[in-house]
């Protein structure tokens, strides 16, 4: 069957841009490939192949699973159903990180519930003097992360939140994107595919955020920073937190939908952050 006849069919279930990412995945070719060429044939296996994904898709489960990788910060990055799939919101957690990360010479990173690794990597990439380390308590996801940073120097070690890190370290930024959805929130049911674990964080989807913005002090060096991912009603009670933990020049930093998205805090005053546009032209290709 050729290409442009089954798109046609599928696109009228999926749309035609997934029903053609997932053509383009069965078939090992660029999607431009398939655009410039609508005459190339599939062969038996490939058309079934096909339909079977097309199904999976339909039913729901997220192409990022199926395909087995998402892009993030420029990069592919393998995931399987026991890591969240990178967003791009979760970008600008690194675009903050790496700021704050200019500052100092040799930087020691922890990343705690690092999933697939990707913002323990994408730092370690952007930022080659960093000193990255990543920890989850889900041995699987360990093991999608560390896949993921190969060839780069980040570590991975099996811990909830703080619990296995040794008394007496110390970094200069503690990263997370943790858990913080609510039990009862209407979006779990789009998220249905992805680790409930890595989702959901009590009645208000603040338990975890909690207890990582109360212990990080503990953990970071003088002039340290905190920098969390939080829900986008989250900013207020992270920013009170914050504060109460002994944080200073606190600010929640907005994503690109105008939504609350990151908190942070340092232990002493430092430079003012660059805006979100600022970094993204200091961005490294």
């Amino acid at each position: 069957m050729q290409a442009g006849r089954i798109l046609q069919e599928a696109g009228t279930r999926l749309g035609r841009f997934e029903a053609r990412l997932l053509l383009a995945y069965v078939m090992g070719v660029p999607v431009e490939k398939l655009i410039a060429h609508p005459e190339m044939e599939l062969s038996a296996s490939q058309e079934q192949a096909y339909r079977l994904v097309v199904q999976r898709r339909l039913k729901g489960e997220p192409y990022a699973y199926i395909a087995g990788e998402q892009e993030f910060f420029g990069r592919a990055f393998k995931v399987t159903p026991d890591v969240l799939i990178p967003r791009p919101d979760t970008e600008l957690l690194v675009e903050t990180a790496l700021h704050i990360l200019g500052q100092f010479k040799s930087p020691r990173v922890l990343d705690l519930g690092t999933g697939s690794g990707c913002i323990a990597v994408t730092i370690a990439r952007e930022n080659p003097s960093a000193r990255v380390t990543g920890c989850d308590i889900s041995e699987p996801a360990l093991r999608v992360a560390a896949g993921n940073a190969a060839g780069t120097n980040v570590i991975f070690f099996k811990s909830r939140w703080f619990d296995q890190v040794p008394d007496g370290s110390r970094f200069e930024l503690i990263v997370s994107n943790p858990p913080y959805v609510a039990e009862a929130s209407p979006y779990l049911a789009d998220l249905s595919y992805e680790p409930k674990g890595a989702l959901v964080s009590g009645p208000e989807g603040m338990d975890d955020l909690t207890e990582i913005i109360l212990k990080a002090p503990k953990f970071l060096s003088p002039c340290g920073w905190l920098a969390v991912e939080h829900g986008f009603d989250q900013g207020d009670p992270c920013r009170r937190q914050f504060s109460e933990a002994g944080f200073s020049d606190v600010r929640t930093l907005k994503d690109l939908g105008g939504h609350d998205r990151v908190t942070l805090g340092e232990l002493r005053k430092v430079p003012k952050l660059l805006s979100r546009d600022a970094r993204q032209e200091g961005r490294h290709e």
